[in-house]
């Protein structure tokens, strides 16, 4: 692989070209850099070296150079010198192999841990390397990205290996947990009826970056932006896990479903000042991180020891430089941005009231289109949610999930909150005119309980997370229905069931983008903890068992997803606002008397009744969270009204087919307590 040649500075990573690769790394205050190759992820020595000459293979801060005859699935890596001078910022410590922030593909030694990229001494045996791919080498058959309307979208939020891990998935045992496993599920998907798969951090990250005798199993320690985990792949050669990621895309695509990332841009795994030197601080610490105190410190917005300083001009282009490539060579639908609002801060951590880094990402041609989805907050208090910048971004609406939590559990007050956000939020929304999908309406997510804990539990039981149960939210808005966890009582399992199918249905039912979460659709359990973050184990695991335990639900969410497929989509298309959605629809609040709807705070139920024009449809929702049953007056209906759902009566009346929809006698109809009730009328 000599002699060495000057390569180009542009592109950035490592790019497969005739004859030979091209190597550019970016470091600003660098003084030497080393590329070194190995045969094997667990070799002690590299089998080759190409020492860059800071004139020769420097342009600018960009350290470049074309080794002939390097091919795709080559391992390499980075040794970078120059100051160890903490109190400046400066972190570099040539004793570190460094993987590349370009690079596609990831490798992880047997015997990785963290430790010897955090102590003294080469580490060269233990640490990561990159990968080189060549993108364009891959069949897509066609495949491009499905841009489905989101006014048609349900997003399912799953974790690729808890989905199949669990013995009892069917899939095969050397595919459970990986990417090949879940195209083995689709089938399941299709048929409940999701449109959208939004997948927890599957960019490369660190498993050890948790508790000693944990494992992070959510996947928030970013490592590389731009390489699949590695680990979720069945294939044990180094691009296997490229390859295999696009099969599972490619055959998710062919079923209709579209692949949203949830990604991490807003810090890695390389933590505090005391954590591991794996890539980004050893190669430029004071360009990829917020730092205080003369640079001494990380900022932390993050909660995990540090803060990726995304409004950097280097920093911004490697983010769209990394969404461009999960779009155009991954084929992903959308991203979903993990605690968003930090990237809205400059270096010093103030907010920005045009943050360059969103705009960025929003009017880059490539991403029109994407799925754009922020979670509007972050860990320092910063909270944005109904306030993000942009014009097109969605956003994970946090303040339907209280107050959804609020209204079944008898809360006083919750009525006129809980009504605005059936209808889209507008008292959050109103004021961007937008469409209604700005909202991603959501009760239960990874970060917190299951659906089936928040009905079956009080407080958080969080001691196997090793913190004396500190850690996780106190408030959680849950109600346990009598009993604390577990019980054999079949009135308190009856209750918990009507309150799971309450949740679904407001979900499913409300003007925005309904999520729901891996396995609610059965009443997964985690057993109390709402922080399940560091368990991979069957605590966390899908077990597929619950299908047919809970089958009632289960065909519950299939029938509640398959009518929300046929809802007209011609507001998104013409781009109605939510006001203007709201203001011309023709529709009335009720109470249990017609047209005299109950804002008091003491109030615990609200009728709804609206007219869908375009399907010559006619609706009346009863929403009883009372812990009585109440005797509602219905509106006079040409045809009569018919049942669709009645989440108190049991299956199969639950829900009902809607063309095999009962008819409905009388001017009155009895909502069971805690109970959701939609009758409609034409259609």
């Amino acid at each position: 692989m000599n002699p060495v040649i000057a390569g180009h500075p542009s592109p950035l990573g490592a790019t497969v070209l005739d004859g030979g690769v091209n190597f550019s790394l970016f470091s600003r205050t660098a003084t030497g850099v080393e590329l070194l190759f190995f045969a094997r992820e667990d070799d002690a020595r590299p089998s080759s070296v190409v020492t860059l000459n800071p004139v020769k293979n420097r342009t600018y801060h960009y350290w470049h150079t074309f080794v002939p005859g390097a091919k795709p699935g080559q391992l390499y890596a980075y040794r970078v010198h120059g100051p160890n001078e903490p109190a400046k910022g400066l972190r570099f410590d040539p004793t570190k192999v460094l993987i590349d922030p370009y690079g596609y593909g990831v490798v992880v030694p047997k015997n990785y841990t963290p430790d010897a990229a955090r102590k003294p001494g080469d580490n060269a045996a233990t640490a990561m390397k990159s990968v080189v791919v060549e993108p364009s080498a891959y069949d897509w058959e066609g495949d491009t990205p499905l841009r489905l309307p989101s006014s048609r979208t349900c997003i399912y939020e799953m974790h690729v290996r808890g989905f199949t891990r669990h013995p009892s998935s069917g899939v095969k045992e050397q595919t459970r947990g990986t990417y090949a496993g879940l195209i083995e599920k689709i089938p399941y998907l299709k048929d409940l009826g999701i449109t959208a798969v939004e997948l927890l951090p599957i960019h490369a990250f660190d498993t050890h970056a948790c508790p000693a005798g944990l494992v992070n199993y959510w996947g928030y320690q970013t490592v590389s932006y731009f390489a699949p985990h590695p680990q979720y792949s069945s294939r044990r050669d180094p691009l296997g896990p490229v390859n295999e990621f696009r099969d599972m895309v490619k055959a998710l695509h062919r079923a209709g479903i579209e692949v949203i990332l949830d990604v991490v841009y807003n810090h890695t795994a390389e933590g505090g000042h005391d954590g591991p030197t794996l890539c980004y601080r050893g190669i430029d610490n004071p360009t990829y991180y917020m730092l205080e105190h003369g640079g001494v410190r990380y900022a932390d917005y993050s909660g995990c020891g540090n803060t990726v300083n995304a409004n950097h001009p280097v920093v911004r282009r490697m983010i769209v430089d990394s969404l461009r490539y999960w779009v155009t060579e991954m084929h992903v639908d959308g991203f979903r941005f993990d605690l968003a609002s930090i990237l809205s801060r400059d270096s010093t951590g103030h907010p920005l009231p045009n943050p360059p880094v969103l705009w960025d990402i929003e009017s880059d041609p490539e991403l029109a289109g994407t799925k754009l989805i922020a979670e509007a907050w972050d860990a320092a208090g910063l909270y944005q949610v109904g306030s993000f910048v942009g014009d097109t971004w969605k956003e994970w609406n946090g303040r339907f999930r209280d107050d959804a939590r609020d209204f079944f559990r008898g809360e006083a007050g919750s009525v006129g909150r809980f009504a605005d956000r059936m209808l889209g939020s507008h008292e959050v929304y109103g004021h961007k005119a937008r469409e209604a999908e700005q909202s991603v309406n959501f009760v239960t997510c990874h970060d917190g309980f299951t659906l089936n804990d928040l009905v079956s539990y009080n407080d958080k039981h969080n001691e196997a997370n090793r913190e004396e149960n500190r850690d996780g939210a106190n408030d959680n808005k849950s109600w346990n229905c009598g009993v604390e966890g577990p019980t054999g009582d079949p009135g308190i399992e009856a209750m918990r069931n009507q309150q799971v199918k309450n949740f679904l249905t407001v979900t499913a039912l409300s003007l925005g983008v309904p999520m729901i979460v891996m396995g609610d659709e059965v009443r997964r359990t985690q057993g109390g903890n709402n922080n399940a973050y560091c368990h991979d184990n069957e605590a966390n695991w899908f077990d597929w068992t619950l299908v047919q335990k809970h089958t009632d639900v289960h065909r519950f969410v299939k029938h509640l997803l398959a009518r929300r497929l046929l809802r007209d989509v011609s507001h998104e298309e013409q781009r109605i606002s939510l006001t203007d959605l709201i203001d011309k629809a023709n529709k009335a609040w009720h109470g249990v008397k017609l047209n005299q709807p109950d804002w008091g705070p003491h109030s615990h139920s609200i009728a709804f009744s609206a007219e869908v024009r375009s399907e010559k449809l006619f609706i009346h929702l009863i929403m009883n969270g009372y812990w009585e049953p109440l005797e509602f007056e219905l509106p006079p209906a040409a045809g009569g009204w018919r049942r669709w759902i009645d989440t108190s009566l049991v299956s199969p009346e639950d829900i009902v087919d809607w063309k095999a929809a009962p008819a409905i006698t009388g001017t009155t109809y009895r909502a069971g307590a805690r109970s959701v009730a939609m009758l409609f009328t034409g259609g």
